[in-house]
């Protein structure tokens, strides 16, 4: 995420501005914000460390093998999902994009908010109901047998479900709001004089599409796609299911199946390889290349008519992914939820509920804790060793849960260990697993993970207190620490709970980190809906899934409306 700085410090004298940044230096270094900011980075290091070093000295070494053997496969199969789920969403995102931000059609406000809906379903849950949707079982192929009068599967053919083209459409009809948000607020933001100085050249609308709006909205979309590949490589529950064998999976395997964290150490290095390849790629892709508007003038573009039968085809164009995406999965789970037995509801629920309430709830108080720190320091420091301090520390939302799950048991499982051989050892006392015997271990590795989130909100927040603001509070003796208690946090105490609600419901959906790193007895939502679905108990999984579809809905309703204020800046006549 890229927020702009503070515009009444970029409007002071270039003098100015650099005493300003010295001025902020020196404070971060008086306040002592140097070492918890190095802490907090340090902590965020220490899962990929730890990967790195259990990678490359193994006791027991299998990488020959791995890579004669599963990992070309791996690698191959991976590199297949993640360009069909580029396909997919920059096909869906941007398209759907444009209808909604262009024309006038039949539920065009609906599909203003209802696009984002996807957001709320994880890919796995989708992917269950996929399954009991189209299986041979499901209800879609038993209709099909029932009106052509088909008697087996021998008859007719029909998609194989459990497929890397089934992953790949479920992860695109998931991710895909990735992207549409990206492009959305891209063509929202462009100048209408520029596409109608293009009309006038006598560019149609296709082609002011294809040389003028998405030109100018590609840094968005890049951004979009790369979130949705960062959302791809993470995924296990969906590649699991349906039986493809990608890298996430393949550290499962080997870990799991095989035993061997240093093998299973060695394909999370491939699979951080390709974040690091993404994020590259990602910042290749916008260097040298600079995209500005060319006028203040940001009316919104006036949509336009479309014909009859056009508009009905950009409803269903709009439609089809939600429904796909958000709609069939939800009734598909209420129905199966009713198949089910309602007497053991509240007896998997109840148990189920406290155990995820109480993992989010430590998250999200470790994230907006560490990402306040973070981007209070940005802001007293906006440039220099701590800003790239702040930078590394917050890379934790690219790495894969089943990267951060390898990094961070390994280590605290060796430090338990230790420390419970030495307190035998003087006091004859045992700590026991002090980490990793509780939700330690995890909490710490989903904060590593969200940080990034709650820095998010908590820099956006900030970036709207003036630095006018900071100076009257400082001129009236105020300390930094004193200005960020009785200045800032009541002015940001929105964006804090935002930040909160979205790492809180990040942290229920997350699967591949809380199946490694829960502890012994330990069953989460998420890992209740993932253990009942891969025993083809769907309807004993079924209410844990729509209770996290639910708690999922409240950010995307918060994303909406934020959306929508941008929206209504200067809505031009006839839109």
């Amino acid at each position: 995420m890229t927020l702009a700085a503070d515009p009444n410090l970029e409007t002071l004298d270039p003098a100015w501005r650099r005493a300003a940044v010295r001025a902020g230096t020196g404070a971060a270094a008086r306040v002592g914000l140097f070492g918890p900011v190095l802490l907090v980075t340090a902590l965020a290091l220490l899962p990929l460390g730890a990967v790195v070093w259990i990678a490359l000295t193994p006791a027991e070494n299998i990488w020959p093998h791995l890579a004669s053997t599963v990992l070309p496969t791996y690698v191959t199969t991976t590199l297949a999902l993640m360009l069909g789920v580029a396909l997919t969403t920059l096909v869906l995102g941007i398209g759907t994009a444009w209808l909604v931000t262009m024309f006038r059609f039949p539920g065009r406000g609906v599909f203003d908010v209802a696009m984002l809906l996807p957001l709320a379903m994880p890919s796995y849950i989708v992917a269950y109901a996929a399954v009991s949707m189209f299986d041979y079982a499901g209800p879609v192929q038993s209709l099909l047998r029932d009106l052509f009068g088909w008697e087996s599967a021998r008859d007719y053919w029909f998609p194989q479900v459990r497929s890397l083209w089934g992953a790949i459409a479920v992860m695109g009809v998931t991710l895909y709001p990735y992207v549409y948000l990206a492009a959305r607020s891209a063509f929202l933001e462009q100048s209408v004089c520029v596409l109608e100085v293009a009309r006038t050249l006598g560019l149609g609308p296709w082609r002011r599409f294809l040389r003028v709006a998405l030109p100018l909205a590609r840094p968005s979309i890049v951004v979009g796609v790369a979130l949705a590949l960062m959302e791809c490589l993470n995924d296990y529950g969906t590649v699991e299911h349906f039986a493809v064998p990608t890298l996430t999976r393949g550290v499962f395997d080997v870990w799991m199946g095989m035993g061997n964290a240093a093998g299973a150490a060695q394909i999370a290095l491939v699979l951080l390889a390709f974040v690091l390849v993404l994020l590259l790629a990602e910042r290749a892709s916008r260097r040298g290349r600079q995209y500005h508007h060319t006028t203040g003038r940001r009316q919104a573009i006036p949509r336009s008519a479309l014909g009859p039968v056009a508009r009905w085809l950009a409803f269903l164009a709009c439609a089809l992914p939600v429904a796909l995406g958000f709609v069939a999965p939800v009734a598909m789970l209420v129905s199966l939820s009713r198949a089910g037995d309602p007497s053991r509801w509240l007896s998997d629920i109840v148990p189920l509920a406290g155990a995820s309430l109480t993992v989010a709830t430590l998250t999200a108080a470790a994230a907006i804790a560490a990402g306040l720190l973070l981007a209070y320091a940005s802001r007293l420091s906006p440039r220099g060793p701590l800003r790239w301090a702040v930078r590394i520390a917050t890379l934790g939302y690219a790495v894969p849960g089943a990267v951060l799950a390898v990094g961070v048991l390994i280590p605290l499982a060796a430090f338990d260990n230790a420390l419970d051989a030495w307190m035998r050892a003087t006091f004859g006392l045992s700590t026991g697993l002090l980490l990793t015997g509780g939700v330690a271990a995890l909490v710490f590795a989903l904060t590593v993970r969200f940080m990034a989130l709650s820095y998010g909100t908590a820099e956006a927040g900030l970036t709207r207190v003036t630095a006018s603001m900071d100076m009257a509070a400082r001129t009236l003796g105020r300390g930094p620490f004193r200005v960020l208690r009785e200045v800032h946090l009541p002015l940001i105490r929105g964006s804090l709970l935002t930040g909160a609600l979205i790492v809180f419901v990040d942290a229920m959906k997350e699967l591949p980190a809380t199946l490694l790193l829960r502890p012994f007895g330990l069953e989460t939502l998420a890992t209740h809906v993932y253990v009942f679905a891969s025993l083809e108990q769907i309807e004993r999984a079924a209410p844990a899934a729509l209770m996290i579809v639910a708690a999922g809905i409240l950010p995307v309703l918060l994303l909406a409306r934020a959306s929508g204020r941008t929206r209504e800046v200067r809505r031009a006549p006839g839109a």
